[in-house]
């Protein structure tokens, strides 16, 4: 199975993959060459790329099974609260948003975009868990199912609710 780990810093994200799946070719990407090469060492069987993550996707998408991003949060994270009280205003970077909607328009594969909860709402429906949130196509194509079937069975809109909660889906 072919990885790609983008904004990969340090491969925090990329210790357990080996548990899950033995046979996997990683290939992380990270602007940081500092952080590029301490990622190197802690997974010398990676190839580990010194560019931009999200250029790097766009160019190279096809070529692997699963996509794992983690763009950077700061423009997102409730720190800007704080921040916007002390004069530094800035706006949300959109990259994360923009490779969302391309992965699950355009991916073949399967992917995963992790995030922290932003200070607004979400502006596309994801999966919480601690203090992060996760697009995957997995969640949306068990809520589009989930969704249909509810359709089908003509359930009441709070018993939708009830369900879709109990499944652990952000509404």
């Amino acid at each position: 199975m072919k990885i790609l780990n983008l904004y990969a810093c340090l491969g925090g994200n990329r210790y357990k993959w080996n548990e899950v799946k033995e046979d996997i070719e990683v290939t992380a990407v990270e602007w940081d060459e500092e952080l590029a090469k301490l990622y190197q060492e802690r997974f010398p069987n990676d190839t580990v790329i010194v560019a931009d993550a999200h250029q790097y996707l766009l160019e190279h998408y096809k070529d692997f099974d699963f996509i794992w991003s983690s763009p950077p949060c700061p423009t997102h994270s409730v720190t800007n609260h704080f921040l916007n009280a002390q004069g530094i205003e800035r706006f949300p970077d959109m990259k994360l948003y923009e490779e969302i909607i391309f992965l699950d328009t355009f991916f073949k594969g399967k992917y995963c975009i992790e995030n922290v909860i932003p200070y607004y709402e979400p502006l596309i429906r994801a999966n919480k868990r601690g203090r992060h949130l996760y697009w995957t196509i997995l969640i949306y194509q068990i809520y589009y199912h989930i969704e249909k079937h509810l359709q089908l069975l003509q359930i009441k809109q709070e018993e939708k609710r009830n369900i879709k909660t109990y499944v652990n889906f952000t509404i």
